[in-house]
């Protein structure tokens, strides 16, 4: 297992749809124990194969240590609650800042596990928040697109004094 460099917002790599896998076998394996690796050194509960520069659809949270993490390939939403949250958001990719984000409260996703196997389920409040973003990130669609364009302005500038002497 390897820590990897984190791509970092405005990275134009986060702006692009991730490919689906095909190959289920030791290299995905080692890139998602790699994922693992990195998000904990962020640190991270959840973190795509795009935030280490490989454009594939991966995710990895772990958002409980008893629980363990979970590794999604190729997830996609296939259901989503009327109900709506707020919940405040980051990105291991953009350290420093996070904002509310409103987000369906429950989702069902599909997805593959590892080994290939075919999976879906449901999950509501942080976990759906979770799948949300990370999915959103396979779209290319980074976290700060959902919020007003003010907010969006705003959170960029911050994270840019936060990081101006931040070494990467």
């Amino acid at each position: 297992m390897t820590i990897r460099p984190l791509v970092r917002y405005p990275d134009r790599r986060l702006a692009m749809p991730a490919r689906p896998v095909t190959a289920f076998d030791d290299q995905l394996r080692e890139l998602a124990a790699d994922l693992l690796e990195t998000m904990r050194a962020a640190p991270g509960i959840g973190i795509t194969a795009p935030h280490i520069g490989v454009p594939l659809r991966v995710v990895v949270l772990e958002l409980d240590a008893k629980a363990g993490p979970q590794t999604y390939v190729n997830p996609e939403i296939t259901w989503a609650s009327p109900e709506m949250i707020m919940h405040r958001e980051g990105s291991v990719s953009m350290p420093g800042v996070n904002d509310e984000v409103q987000r369906h409260a429950r989702v069902r996703i599909s997805y593959w596990d590892l080994d290939g196997t075919m999976q879906t389920e449901e999950s509501e409040a942080l976990r759906a928040v979770c799948h949300q973003h990370e999915i959103d990130q396979l779209d290319g669609m980074f976290w700060i697109q959902r919020l007003s364009r003010l907010k969006r302005e705003r959170l960029v500038k911050k994270f840019e004094k936060v990081n101006q002497f931040r070494e990467y």
